[in-house]
Parts: C-alpha cells; sequence; structure tokens
C-alpha cells in the first residue's frame, strides 16, 4: 500500500475537540511526575497527588474513587 493511501493514526489527545484546561494541564504534569519517580498504584498515585497536588476538582483531598471518576470523566 501507498504511504500516501494509508490511514492517518491519530494519538488519543490529538482527537481532543479544546486544548486541555489548566487544571487537565496541571493534573497531567502531577500524573507524569508520580510516574518518573517509580509510582504506578492506584494507592500511591492518590497519595502522591494529594501531597503534592493539584486539589480534586472539588477542592477537597483526592480519594482512589473520585480520581478514577475523574480520569472516565476527561477521557469521555
Amino acid at each position: 500500500m501507498c504511504i500516501a493511501n494509508r490511514p492517518l493514526y491519530l494519538e488519543p489527545h490529538q482527537a481532543r475537540s479544546a486544548a486541555p484546561t489548566p487544571f487537565e494541564d496541571l493534573l497531567g504534569d502531577a500524573i507524569e511526575r508520580a510516574y518518573a519517580q517509580g509510582i504506578h498504584e492506584l494507592e500511591s498515585l492518590v497519595a502522591y497527588l494529594n501531597q503534592s497536588g493539584p486539589s480534586a476538582p472539588n477542592g477537597s483531598q483526592w480519594t482512589t474513587e473520585l480520581f478514577c471518576a475523574e480520569m472516565a470523566r476527561l477521557g469521555a
């Protein structure tokens, strides 16, 4: 198949309908820092976010349930 006829592959973030919000940027940066430090378990990630920020969307501490709900909302 000719390269010009191949379907384009879009990374999931490339198909966004809008630019990330400041909160989404802060949260993404915090998650990347946690992963860079070897934090890969959900409970440890939530503890890291509670220590380093940003706060959960409602201004409270993160819980595993709240984190999962926010990831589902952002991925919708």
